[in-house]
């Protein structure tokens, strides 16, 4: 097994469920409550990533990421290189490809929340950042949990987007999953099987922890 594939893989992961965390939190609440007619049109837009194929995801990303476009033309500004292929660029398309694994679970968390809790609240002069901090979050832990978990596994498996939009650079964008790769090309299957094994575990511990952390919770109501 490469180390250098597996730790960046690990970071890749840990960094884009945080960013998850901050970006996908706010999101949830306003699918969960937000009452704007259209709305089922943005969670489509936001669920595209389960359905599409990785290859077209990552396509599109990596024009965004392009020195052609406004994006890449800043960056490049700013730092002297483009963002495709690179680590963070990898982050990017990584939290494009998990965002419906966060935002999903938290979103359904929340709507979860009894209304009648929500409503006391507000009725009692909490405003409603002070309801979600005291009242929606605290109750949706399970919904959460599931949500960082899954955004966490999910990136730690990917491929197509990560291949196409950071290629294959060691050290930069070479993840676990394409260390896998390249070695099946190589035929050298102990090798491949070997690091296969390693996220075969580390996912099926993830998931056990997730469904033992949420009975409990649920027991425990």
């Amino acid at each position: 097994m490469d180390p250098q594939a597996f730790w960046l893989t690990i970071r890749l992961a840990a960094l884009v469920a945080a960013v998850l965390v901050i970006v996908g939190l706010p999101v949830a609440y306003w699918i969960a409550y937000s009452r704007w007619r259209w709305k089922f049109l943005a969670e489509a837009v936001f669920s595209l990533p389960i359905v599409l194929p990785p290859t077209v995801l990552g396509f599109y990303v990596l024009v965004a990421l392009g020195p052609h476009s406004p994006l890449g033309r800043g960056w490049e500004a700013l730092t002297g290189h483009t963002l495709a292929f690179t680590f963070e660029g990898l982050v990017i398309g990584s939290i494009l490809y998990s965002f419906p694994f966060a935002v999903q679970p938290f979103a359904a968390s929340f709507a979860a929340v009894d209304s009648r809790l929500v409503a006391a609240s507000q009725t009692l002069g909490a405003s409603r950042l002070r309801t979600f901090f005291r009242v929606i979050l605290p109750l949706s832990v399970p919904g959460l949990v599931t949500g960082v978990a899954l955004s966490f596994a999910h990136t730690l498996g990917e491929f197509g987007v990560v291949l196409m939009v950071g290629g294959n650079i060691p050290g930069v964008t070479r993840t676990v999953s394409i260390d896998i790769y390249d070695k099946v090309q190589a035929f050298n299957y102990a090798g491949a099987n070997s690091t296969a094994l390693v996220l075969l575990v580390i996912s099926f511990l993830i998931l056990s922890v997730v469904y033992a952390l949420n009975r409990r919770v649920w027991v425990w109501k």
